[in-house]
């Protein structure tokens, strides 16, 4: 599960660096958790680690192609069972739904903090 939430911060980070330090402050995880799931996600192919020019000890994850594959792949099954979902509800019949959803998270928010 980890693995989609790390391809996923990488391939809407693309144009950016990111080195294992961002991922860890990003999902509030470990040093060595995420230097396993790194190497794991190396191993299978969706991520490549790259030294960086200045400093060769620091290193970027990057997505592979099979790794921007994957997101893409996946972003087109959510986009599908988002519309099979939908189907028959008007748009602003979700523009309701999804203000009553913001409401309700807000609602969420504010009971966390008391």
């Amino acid at each position: 599960m980890m693995h989609g939430w790390i391809i996923r911060y990488l391939y809407e980070n693309r144009e950016q660096d990111i080195f294992q330090k961002d991922i860890e402050q990003r999902f509030a995880v470990g040093r060595s958790t995420v230097t396993n799931l790194i190497q794991l996600m190396e191993k299978k192919g969706f991520v490549k680690r790259e030294s960086v020019k200045q400093d060769a000890r620091l290193k970027k994850v990057i997505l592979t192609e099979k790794g921007i594959a994957s997101q893409e792949s996946f972003e087109d099954i959510v986009e599908h069972i988002e519309e099979e979902l939908s189907e028959g509800i008007s748009e602003e019949e979700l523009h309701i739904f999804y203000k009553v959803l913001d409401r309700i998270n807000q609602n969420v928010k504010k009971y966390e903090v008391r």
